[in-house]
C-alpha cells in the first residue's frame, strides 16, 4: 500500500517543483519585458553620452588652439606680420608677392 502512496508523492513533489519552476521563468519574463525598454533606453543614452564627451573633447582641442592663436597674436609681433602678409597679401617696401592659384580641377572643355 505505501508503494502507491510513494508513487504519487513523486509525482505531487515533480508536479510542484515544476509549477515552481514555471512561476519563477514566468515571474523573469515579466521583469525582463517590463525592464527591456529600460534597458534599451539606458544603452542609447550611454551611447549619446559617449558621442557627447567626443564632442566636448574636440571642442576643448578647438577652444586650447583658438587660445593659444589669440595669445600669439597679442604677444607676439611676428604672428601679426605673417597674419597680415598671408591674408591681406601685404608685403615690406621692396618686396614681390607672389601669389599661387589653385590649380584648376575641371579645365574649360573648347569645341
Amino acid at each position: 500500500m505505501s508503494a502507491g502512496l510513494g508513487f504519487w508523492e513523486k509525482l505531487i513533489r515533480l508536479t510542484t517543483v515544476l509549477l515552481g519552476v514555471g512561476v519563477v521563468l514566468g515571474v523573469l519574463t515579466l521583469a525582463a519585458q517590463w525592464y527591456w525598454p529600460v534597458i534599451r533606453q539606458n544603452e542609447r543614452m550611454r551611447r549619446e553620452i559617449l558621442r557627447l564627451d567626443r564632442e566636448i573633447q574636440r571642442e576643448e582641442e578647438l577652444a586650447s588652439q583658438m587660445t593659444a592663436a589669440i595669445r600669439a597674436l597679442q604677444e607676439d609681433p611676428k604672428a601679426v606680420e605673417r597674419l597680415a602678409r598671408e591674408r591681406l597679401g601685404l608685403a615690406r617696401p621692396g618686396e614681390t608677392v607672389i601669389r599661387f592659384e589653385p590649380p584648376v580641377t575641371n579645365p574649360p572643355v573648347l569645341p
